[in-house]
């Protein structure tokens, strides 16, 4: 009888869901917890919502009931008619990472919550019944610097003799433009160094995804800059670790976790004043913050970065220790199990 039901009905492996894996592999250390919906990777095989329902009819031993973790607003409709309508015994706790005022219909799912858990202090002034403010943390065990970072680079087969890479779904919120602009400017003084759009653009995209590559072509460097589609979770661990920058210029960002798992990576970040970037960049010993719509801010910053190898070196050893010591998700489901007691102390 599980006593902890996590939820991920999406089927697209977006942020969110790598942010739940990362917690559920440290939880399932700790709790009788079953997954609920879709597979993530690392974690037990799922179950469908109608057997979480089933399970949940009698509370597991020793608790006064199962607590449910939702991070959508289908797996709160869903909580919610479970808790409410079928009188199951169960409590309902939510993650919020949204730095801005959400829109009518999730509020109110939000209100229904039993608990809710803020990934940072802006986001818990956007969301009631706030237990805790837990930032996320990157899978320590997973993410892994390399041993050889320019033989893992080779490995991966995109050649030149680093790499440097933007991470998440093409379009103008993730600021992949940006990304793509900087890089024209920084890559003719880096010989060498090949860039990676990774991810891949929705369909009302398409044409911001082809206007990107058109740029690309007429600048010289479609043997540079390279869109090379999403990848699957399991290969990004690989691709991290062979990076020798990462480089996140978001328009919005709720938190962000490319920059974390490349820390946990040893591999240094340039980010935009979006999401949680400038407390993972530390003063500027993991990671630089250039200012929103910078390209030439970033090309300046990517272009100081990688022609300086001691300060890339004492980067990337600061990456990874602080995400070791700081921002690990081994901390982060720690956070998480003292509300859950809370709740369960309760009754």
């Amino acid at each position: 009888m599980p006593e902890l039901f996590v939820s991920n009905f999406n089927r697209n492996y977006t942020g969110v869901s790598a942010t739940a894996a990362n917690v559920i592999r440290q939880q399932v250390r700790d709790f009788d917890l079953a997954l609920v919906g879709q597979p993530l990777p690392g974690c037990p095989d799922p179950i469908t919502p109608a057997e979480a329902r089933r399970l949940s009819r009698t509370p597991p031993p020793g608790r006064p009931f199962a607590i449910w973790h939702v991070r959508r607003n289908p797996e709160m409709r869903v909580g919610i008619w479970a808790r409410d309508v079928l009188k199951l015994p169960i409590r309902l706790v939510f993650t919020s990472a949204a730095q801005r005022r959400h829109s009518a219909y999730p509020r109110w799912l939000i209100s229904r919550m039993d608990a809710v858990i803020a990934t940072t202090e802006a986001a818990a002034g956007f969301v009631p019944h706030v237990r805790a403010v837990v930032p996320h943390g990157a899978d320590t065990d997973l993410f892994t610097p390399a041993g050889n970072r320019a033989s893992a680079w080779a490995a991966l087969g995109f050649g030149g003799t680093m790499g440097v890479a933007t991470i998440g779904r093409v379009r103008p919120e993730k600021g992949t433009d940006l990304f793509v602009d900087a890089m024209i400017r920084a890559l003719p003084d880096l010989p060498g160094v090949t860039a990676l759009v990774v991810g891949r653009a929705a369909r009302e995209h398409q044409k911001y995804d082809l206007d990107l590559k058109d740029r690309v072509q007429r600048a010289g460097l479609i043997d540079r800059i390279r869109f090379v589609g999403e990848r699957p979770a399991s290969e990004l661990p690989a691709i991290m670790r062979a990076l020798s920058l990462v480089v996140q210029l978001p328009r919005y960002e709720g938190y962000g976790m490319v920059p974390l798992e490349s820390m946990a990576s040893g591999t240094p970040f340039v980010g935009s004043q979006a999401g949680y970037f400038e407390a993972f960049a530390s003063q500027g010993r993991s990671g630089v913050i250039v200012p929103q719509d910078g390209a030439q801010a970033a090309a300046d910053a990517v272009r100081a970065i990688l022609t300086d190898p001691v300060r890339h070196a004492a980067m990337a050893g600061a990456a990874r220790l602080i995400a070791e010591e700081s921002i690990s998700a081994r901390a982060e489901a720690a956070g998480i199990a003292r509300v859950y007691d809370a709740l369960w102390s309760k009754g």
